[in-house]
């Protein structure tokens, strides 16, 4: 039962947060396209974003554990609530640092969240390390679930709204300041140890060059990022034309990812027990 408690506060803490980023997702091109934005405009605002995160996420394992876990967690609220807010500008520059913003919040967003539970799971309640997985399945359920509401939610508010494309952003800012306080209120706070940047990022490097395995994995997965990222680019551009409704695609889209993980699952843990290689 203490278990089954503090795992709810954990996922009554983290699943508006992870909400709030999937609403922010399906209309994006289209609400930038209506601010009258050129597509290499676009392209720049979007490259705003993701450069960000890639370049904070170097550093923001030691970020957060000298700030601590749980402050993280409430500054990744913050900076997407205002990364939100300034959707509703039409200059481009404050459009930027929206997106700015909003690659700092989500590097937050998944590397606190996570870092905060593993430690009070481990440190402070001891609990088995064994029961880990059991919170991550339940987050990873919950998450392709809300991925394909957020589809659906975001469709639903862009054309009932007068706002347009711009409403599933709003419609976010509540569920980041939910997060935000309930980690805020109920969590405790934890450090990690305390380390340079420059040493951090020597041992992870250090990591990838004494291990093959782990640097082909990581080059594996930039690859399927960058994949990814091309794609969240030109979705919306090829279908919009076709009447297709955006926030039904994007739910289309999640709901087969969400089939995939769950396929996954079945076939390593299940009576096939295939191996990943």
């Amino acid at each position: 039962p203490a278990f089954r408690r503090f795992q709810r506060e954990f996922l009554l803490g983290y699943l508006p947060a992870l909400a709030a980023d999937w609403l922010q997702g399906p209309l994006l091109f289209q609400l930038l396209q209506s601010r009258g934005f050129l597509r290499s405009q676009i392209a720049a605002l979007y490259s705003c974003g993701f450069a960000c995160n890639v370049v904070f996420g170097l550093v923001s394992s030691v970020f957060v554990d000298r700030l601590g876990r749980k402050k993280s967690c409430v500054l990744s609220s913050g900076l997407c609530s205002v990364s939100c807010l300034l959707q509703l500008s039409r200059d481009f520059l404050a459009l930027a640092a929206g997106r700015v913003l909003a690659g700092l919040g989500t590097s937050l967003l998944f590397s606190a969240f996570e870092s905060w539970y593993v430690h009070e799971h481990l440190e402070r309640h001891d609990f088995p390390a064994e029961w880990i997985p059991d919170t991550f399945s339940r987050v990873a359920l919950w998450n392709g679930g809300l991925a394909v509401a957020a589809g659906l939610v975001a469709e639903l508010v862009s054309e009932g709204l007068v706002l347009g494309p711009v409403a599933p952003f709003l419609v976010a800012v509540p569920f980041l300041v939910l997060s935000g306080i309930f980690a805020g209120k109920i969590w405790d706070e934890n450090y990690g140890k305390s380390r340079s940047c420059r040493k951090a990022c020597g041992e992870g490097l250090q990591g990838l060059v004494s291990n093959p395995r782990a640097l082909l994995l990581g080059l594996v997965q930039a690859l399927v990022e960058s994949i990814l990222f091309i794609f969240a680019f030109l979705w919306t551009p090829v279908l919009e034309p076709h009447g297709i409704p955006l926030g039904i695609a994007f739910s289309g889209f999640t709901a087969a990812s969400a089939t995939g993980s769950a396929l996954f699952r079945c076939g390593t843990a299940g009576r096939l027990q295939l191996r990943p290689l």
